[in-house]
């Protein structure tokens, strides 16, 4: 089914019978700042080694994933091979992750020339994606990088073919710079939110929308993509029977004394109710799985490694698996121990959940990437 306008909302969970899916695999991943972009990389890594990451027709991530996403689209054609997907792929991640780029952008943002977004924008192009564009992502699979709309509020793609939501219209064959899209999917609110993108009044010139006008389709303003879809799922879910949801979103933790004042007030209670859809979406996603309306798996830094049953070489005690899930959600440079920990916690439940609930004669690592485990 070819990508296109959405003209109304549609419930995540529907008949299948009503749907015309693609027997195609889809791959999702959330986001969660430095913390999410490792752990998918493990799970990449993990895909990777299984020989499952070529069947994937379609890869959807929001904010931190999209960080990991982009770094594999420029590469793409590039992996046939371990040592390759590792000089190509988890170098330039790990050196990402030992850069902080959230809080010099914010300072910078307040005190210097220019917006937050620009700084993380340009970090973006002199650490990874340098001046490549969307036009440089390959045809195949196809790779979504989602942001959220805030004049909209609709679900903002960045693709190869396109950029554009179902409200505004499309933007065909696209030149934006990859940087601008991933800052765009991973601009967390409040700090780095929002990026302001600039398009020409003609851009914007196919199926147009509701919104098809200025300055909709000129000055498009864009927060983090999982505000809209903490999972990256939405763009996949409608179009591929067999989804794998790698989640690396944090969980709202019980307060005793939440405080009471307006700014930490109002910031637990977005938490809260990004909690509520998170969890909401999550038991969608395995109801969907269980009664075969989708095949697939999910698994997700807060699942207990013990929930999958699969015979596993690779440790994943829940404690040390609890520890890292409350890494913070930030852009903030992460010690090389941690990111190998991470990377391993990726790569081990991405292995556990596809070998327990997709594919039980999936590949058995007989070890971690790593050898300090998790």
């Amino acid at each position: 089914m070819p990508d296109g306008p959405h003209p109304a909302e549609t419930p995540l969970i529907s008949n299948p019978q009503e749907e015309h899916l693609d027997n195609c695999l889809a791959l999702c991943m959330s986001g969660g700042g430095y913390r999410a972009m490792l752990f998918h990389l493990g799970a990449l890594w993990w895909l990777n080694d299984a020989g499952y990451l070529q069947k994937i027709a379609r890869i959807s991530s929001v904010s931190g994933g999209s960080i990991t996403a982009g770094v594999l689209a420029l590469n793409w054609t590039r992996i046939n091979g371990s040592g390759v997907f590792q000089s190509n792929i988890v170098a330039p991640i790990r050196k990402m992750a030992r850069t902080t780029i959230d809080v010099n952008s914010v300072f910078g943002g307040i005190f210097g020339w220019g917006s937050v977004s620009d700084r993380i924008i340009k970090r973006y192009r002199e650490h990874l994606f340098g001046d490549l564009t969307l036009q440089d992502f390959p045809e195949h699979p196809r790779f979504v990088i989602s942001a959220t709309n805030v004049q909209t509020g609709s679900l903002f793609r960045f693709s190869k073919p396109y950029i554009g939501d179902w409200q505004v219209g499309r933007y065909l064959n696209p030149t934006k710079s990859v940087a601008e899209a991933v800052a765009a999917s991973s601009a967390f609110p409040p700090v780095l939110s929002p990026v302001r993108i600039q398009f020409g009044p003609n851009d914007f010139s196919s199926d147009p929308g509701p919104c098809h006008r200025q300055p909709f389709t000129t000055k498009v303003m864009l927060t983090d993509g999982g505000v809209y879809d903490n999972m990256g799922i939405e763009t996949a879910w409608k179009r591929c029977k067999q989804i794998l949801v790698s989640d690396a979103g944090a969980k709202m933790q019980p307060e005793e004394d939440p405080h009471a004042d307006w700014a930490r007030h109002s910031l637990r209670v977005n938490d809260l109710i990004d909690n509520q859809v998170r969890s909401l979406r999550k038991r969608q996603i395995v109801s969907a799985f269980k009664s075969r309306f989708r095949t697939g798996a999910y698994w997700g830094m807060w699942t207990d490694p013990a929930e999958f049953p699969a015979p596993c070489n690779l440790a994943l005690p829940q404690q040390a698996a609890r520890t890292l899930a409350e890494t913070p959600t930030r852009l903030a440079a992460i010690p090389d121990e941690l990111q190998e920990r991470l990377i391993n916690f990726g790569y081990g439940m991405a292995e556990r959940a596809i070998r327990s609930y997709f594919d039980g004669n999936a590949f058995a690592a007989p070890r971690f990437p790593f050898p300090r485990g998790i």
